[in-house]
C-alpha cells in the first residue's frame, strides 16, 4: 500500500532529525502534530544534502550531490521517490505548494560548498540566502499551513531568523570549517586568524539585530508553531551568548554547544512563558 510506504518515509525523516539534531528535534516535537512530520521532511532533505558536502570525504561529492539533485527533481515531478527522505520531502512540497525556486537556491548553495571560494559580501549573502534563509521560508510555508498572504507577510522575519541561525553556525563550526574543510565564509578577512575582536563583535551585533527583528515575526506565528520556533530561537540565543564569551582561538579549537542541563532549563522556562502567554 502506498500509504504504508509514505508512513515509512515520514518515519525515516523523523529519524534523521532525531539522530542529527536533538535541539531541532525537541523544537519540532513542540509543533502541532499536523505539521511536525512535514518539518521533519524539510530537515531530512536539507540534512542529507549538507552531509554530502560536509562529511563524505572519501567519495566523489560532486557526483553524489548531482545525483541527489537529479533525484530531488524527479521526485518532485513524479510525486514519488524510492528514497524515503525525498519521498516525504516531495509530499510536503506539494502539500503546501512550496516554491521550487527555494529548493533550487538551496541546492545552489550546497554546490558552492564543493569549491573553494573567496567570500566577498555578495557571495556571503548569496550563500546565506540559499543555505539558511530559503530553508526558513520552506518551514514558514508549513507553519502558516500554505496561506500565501500570511507567508508573504512573515517572509522578512523568517529570513532574518534563518540568517541569524546560519551566522551562529559559522562561528560555532569554525573548528571543523577551517581545520577540516578549509572554508572561511566571512568576507574580507582572508585567514580566519585575522578576524579581530572588533570584527567578531560586529558579527555578533549583526546577529543580535537580526534576532530582534526575527522575534517580531515569531510572536505573530500561529499558536500551533509559535512555541516550537521560539524554543529554537531561545536555544540559539543562548548559544550566541556562549560564543560571545570565547575568543577566535578558542572557537578554532572547540565546537561550542549548550549543555543538555541548560537546554532542559531553557525548555521549561520557555514552556512556562508560553503557557501564560508571555511569548
Amino acid at each position: 500500500m502506498k500509504k504504508l510506504f509514505d508512513d515509512v518515509s515520514r518515519r525515516a525523516s523523523q529519524s534523521v532529525t532525531r539522530m542529527y539534531s536533538t535541539s531541532f528535534y525537541a523544537g519540532v516535537r513542540c509543533l502541532d502534530k499536523k505539521i511536525g512530520d512535514d518539518i521533519h521532511a524539510i530537515y531530512g532533505f536539507v540534512r542529507f544534502a549538507d552531509e554530502i558536502v560536509d562529511t563524505f570525504h572519501d567519495f566523489d561529492k560532486q557526483v553524489l550531490l548531482s545525483e541527489f539533485k537529479n533525484d530531488t527533481y524527479l521526485a518532485l515531478e513524479r510525486k514519488i521517490s524510492l528514497n524515503p527522505i525525498l519521498n516525504s520531502f516531495q509530499a510536503a512540497v506539494h502539500k503546501y505548494e512550496i516554491d521550487f525556486k527555494l529548493i533550487e537556491q538551496f541546492l545552489h548553495s550546497m554546490e558552492m560548498d564543493l569549491v573553494k571560494l573567496d567570500y566577498n559580501d555578495e557571495r556571503y549573502k548569496e550563500y546565506i540566502l540559499g543555505s539558511a534563509e530559503v530553508v526558513g521560508l520552506m518551514c514558514l510555508k508549513i507553519f502558516v499551513y500554505g496561506n500565501q498572504a500570511e507567508y508573504e507577510r512573515l517572509t522578512p522575519f523568517a529570513m532574518k531568523l534563518g540568517s541569524a541561525f546560519q551566522k551562529i553556525n559559522f562561528l560555532r563550526d569554525l573548528k571543523d570549517d577551517v581545520n577540516e574543510l578549509g572554508r572561511v565564509y566571512f568576507p574580507h578577512i582572508g585567514a580566519i586568524n585575522n578576524l579581530s575582536v572588533q570584527e567578531k563583535m560586529m558579527i555578533e551585533e549583526e546577529i543580535e539585530t537580526e534576532f530582534a527583528e526575527a522575534y517580531k515575526g515569531i510572536v505573530q506565528l500561529p499558536k500551533s508553531s509559535r512555541f516550537g520556533v521560539y524554543l529554537s530561537y531561545v536555544y540559539y540565543t543562548r548559544l550566541l551568548r556562549e560564543i560571545k564569551r570565547r575568543n577566535i582561538k578558542e572557537l578554532l579549537h572547540n565546537r561550542i554547544s549548550v549543555p543538555n542541563n541548560t537546554k532542559w532549563y531553557l525548555f521549561f522556562k520557555s514552556y512556562v512563558k508560553n503557557s501564560i502567554n508571555l511569548i
